[in-house]
C-alpha cells in the first residue's frame, strides 16, 4: 500500500476498528537511514497496534533501520518480499527476494538481533516460473530458520516482467488452498492469508484454516467493512460506530492537523470511501475531490461534504 497507508489513513482506520493490526506503507531502509526518519516513522499514539513494513535486502541496513524505528513504539516489523513494482525490483527487494531465500533469512536474523520485536515476512506464493509448492516451502522453511515465526502470504504469485503492479494484484489466480496447505505443513508457524478478501464473512471463513487475514485494497476503498471486525473477529462487545460518528471524530483530528500546516487533501483523500454503497456517496466523493485540493481549502470543505450525505 505504498503512498496510501500513511499516518492519516491509519488514524482514520483506527477510528473504525480498535483491534485490527494496521500496517504502514512500505518504507525502504535507505529512506529511514539517509532520509527524514521522523517524517517516515512518526505516528499518532492512538494508532497502536501498528506494524512497520520495511523494504530492503541488505541485512546491515535493515538492522540499522530497525534500531532507528525502535523509538517509535511499533508492535511489529514486517519485511516486504511481495511487492512486484519496477521501482522495488531495481532496488533488489520486494518480490525478487523470494528468489534468494538465504539472503531473506539473513535479513530476518539481522533484524531480530537489532530489535526486540516480532519480525514478520510478507510474500507471494511464488514468483515468475518459481511457482511450485516445493519452492514456496523451501522459501518459508529457510526464512523460518532465520527467525521468522509469522508469514503473511499473498495467495497469488508475482510476475516480475510483463505485468504492472495493478495486474499483479488481479491477473495471477488466487490459490488459497496452497496457503492452507502451508499451515498444515508448518503448524508451528503463524500463517496469515492476503489477497481478494472483501468481507468480514470471507475473513471468518479463512480463519477456519489459517491464523489470520490481511485485507488491503478493500479496506481502503470500502473502509466501513472494518466496522464489525472487532465484534465478529475479536469478540468485542462494543457497538460499532456509525459512519457519521467516525466522521465527527475524524473532523477533530483534521482540525488539529490543519492548525499544524497539514493540507486538507492529505487527509480527506483517505476517507472518500467512508460512505461506500450509501445514498449520496457519489456527491460526497465529488465534493471532496473537487474542493479539498484547493490551496485555501479549510475544514468547511469536509463539513459541507458530510452535510451532503444527510441531504443538508
Amino acid at each position: 500500500m505504498m503512498d496510501w497507508t500513511d499516518r492519516f489513513c491509519r488514524y482514520f482506520l483506527r477510528l473504525i476498528s480498535q483491534h485490527s493490526v494496521l500496517y504502514t506503507e512500505m518504507i525502504t531502509s535507505g529512506a529511514i537511514i539517509h532520509g527524514d526518519a521522523h517524517r517516515h516513522l512518526n505516528k499518532h499514539r492512538d494508532e497502536h497496534p501498528v506494524a512497520l513494513q520495511l523494504g530492503g535486502s541488505d541485512p546491515d541496513n535493515l538492522a540499522r533501520a530497525c534500531k532507528i524505528a525502535s523509538d517509535y513504539d511499533y508492535a511489529e516489523i514486517n519485511l516486504n518480499c511481495g511487492c512486484p513494482s519496477d521501482r522495488v525490483q531495481n532496488g533488489m527487494f520486494g518480490a525478487v527476494m523470494m528468489k534468494d531465500a538465504k539472503t531473506t533469512a539473513n535479513c530476518v536474523s539481522a533484524m531480530r538481533d537489532a530489535i526486540d520485536l516480532p519480525i514478520t515476512v510478507k510474500h507471494r506464493i511464488g514468483v515468475d516460473d518459481h511457482d511450485s509448492y516445493a519452492f514456496l516451502c523451501d522459501f518459508v522453511g529457510t526464512v523460518a530458520d532465520g527467525g521468522c515465526d509469522t508469514f503473511l502470504v499473498h495467495a497469488r504469485k508475482a510476475w516480475l516482467q510483463g505485468l504492472s503492479p495493478k495486474q499483479n494484484r488481479e491477473v495471477p489466480t488466487l490459490d488459497y488452498r496452497r496457503v492452507y496447505r502451508l499451515k498444515q505443513d508448518f503448524p508451528q508457524l503463524e500463517i496469515v492469508v492476503n489477497g481478494g478478501v472483501s468481507s468480514v464473512e470471507q475473513a471468518a471463513m479463512h480463519l477456519q484454516s489459517i491464523d489470520g487475514v490481511m485485507v488491503g485494497r478493500e479496506a481502503y476503498t470500502n473502509p466501513y467493512m472494518l466496522a464489525n471486525v472487532d465484534r465478529d473477529i475479536y469478540g468485542s462487545v462494543t457497538t460499532p460506530k456509525s459512519r457519521h460518528q467516525i466522521a465527527a471524530e475524524f473532523l477533530l483530528f483534521v482540525e488539529h492537523e490543519l492548525s499544524h500546516g497539514v493540507k486538507l487533501q492529505s487527509m480527506t483523500r483517505h476517507i472518500l470511501g467512508l460512505f461506500h454503497g450509501m445514498p449520496r456517496a457519489r456527491l460526497y466523493r465529488r465534493h471532496l475531490s473537487e474542493n479539498a485540493y484547493k490551496p485555501n481549502a479549510t475544514i468547511d470543505v469536509l463539513i459541507d461534504a458530510l452535510n451532503v450525505t444527510t441531504g443538508n
